[in-house]
């Protein structure tokens, strides 16, 4: 059993301080978009946002927020989810990606297996692509540390725990819609 979070609490900031998630993007806010490719992936869906949680609420999912103060970036939102998790495993994506691949936790998840990992991440020939993981409920002692010492970076993190990194020839799935400039030239590009 799999839970799914997609991480939506950030500030915005490269969005002029808009909740990413809540931007449209064919009609439809971004977050739309990573719910749909993300569901079928997983068997319990949240959604981690600090902002208009009543907003992000009415998709029908569970809705949590930071346990730490001052948008402390994805990490904290995937510490919220592993700490209301009842599954082994936790998979995140970030709401500003609506072409995620439709076998994401699917593929992480043989890649965790076969490398007893307990972080699986993608990477596509370009980078690793840190929020898109999936992970063993087991790492939350060492995420509440890390981030109790100050630690913000999902790589800094990866970097002290055993980690599969999967491979995705697709680079464009992993597009995060991060700016107005992004969005605007992805709904042109789109038409």
């Amino acid at each position: 059993m799999i839970t799914g979070v997609i991480l939506s609490g950030g500030q915005g900031r490269r969005m002029g301080g808009a909740d990413k998630g809540l931007q449209l993007f064919q009609g439809r806010p971004l977050v739309y978009w990573a719910l749909e490719r993300f569901r079928p992936q997983v068997d319990r869906l949240l959604i981690s946002a600090n902002r208009h949680q009543t907003e992000y609420a009415a998709f029908g999912y569970r809705v949590i927020g930071d346990s730490l103060p001052g948008y402390a970036g994805p990490l904290a939102g995937l510490h919220a989810a592993l700490s209301v998790a009842s599954d082994e495993w936790v998979a995140s994506a970030p709401c500003d990606a609506p072409f995620l691949p439709t076998d994401l936790v699917a593929r992480l998840l043989t890649g965790i297996n076969a490398a007893e990992a307990v972080v699986a991440v993608a990477r596509t020939p370009q980078r690793m692509q840190p929020v898109f993981t999936l992970c063993r409920r087991q790492v939350l002692p060492e995420l509440t540390e890390f981030l109790a010492s100050g630690g913000r970076k999902v790589e800094q993190w990866l970097a002290t725990l055993p980690v599969a990194e999967v491979a995705f020839d697709d680079a464009t799935a992993f597009e995060n819609l991060n700016t107005s400039n992004q969005l605007a030239q992805f709904e042109l590009d789109k038409r």
